[in-house]
């Protein structure tokens, strides 16, 4: 095999970190919750949208345009490992879980959250 074609092999092969982060308002401690295979990537992603005044939850958009990406922070809160059954691809369920539990949990803390 070519170095291009294993190259491409072991790209595929390769298993992000997946799990939740938030984004926390540091003035006002809200707080909007974020659970994706790809947390790096959606970091990413999600940073660019509020940059850019795309992104989806507009409670956290005109927040972030009124006092500037300085407020906020991203914390990565838990990652999800793999399954040691290399069979299971789909972990949708444990994400949503995974939410709830944070949820919860940030709730009886005191943090408030974005409106969804």
């Amino acid at each position: 095999m070519d170095r291009k074609k294993e190259l491409k092999e072991q790209y595929k092969q390769m298993k992000p970190p997946m799990g939740i982060f938030m984004v926390r308002c540091k003035l006002d401690n809200k707080c909007l919750l974020e659970v994706t295979p790809n947390i790096k990537g959606k970091i990413n992603s999600t940073r660019f949208q509020l940059a850019n005044g795309s992104h989806r939850n507009r409670e956290l958009q005109k927040a972030w345009r009124e006092l500037g990406e300085d407020a906020f922070e991203f914390e990565v809160l838990e990652n999800l490992e793999y399954d040691e059954d290399e069979t299971k691809t789909d972990y949708k369920e444990d994400l949503a879980l995974l939410e709830i539990i944070w949820q919860e949990k940030l709730a009886k803390e005191g943090m408030d959250f974005y409106k969804r």
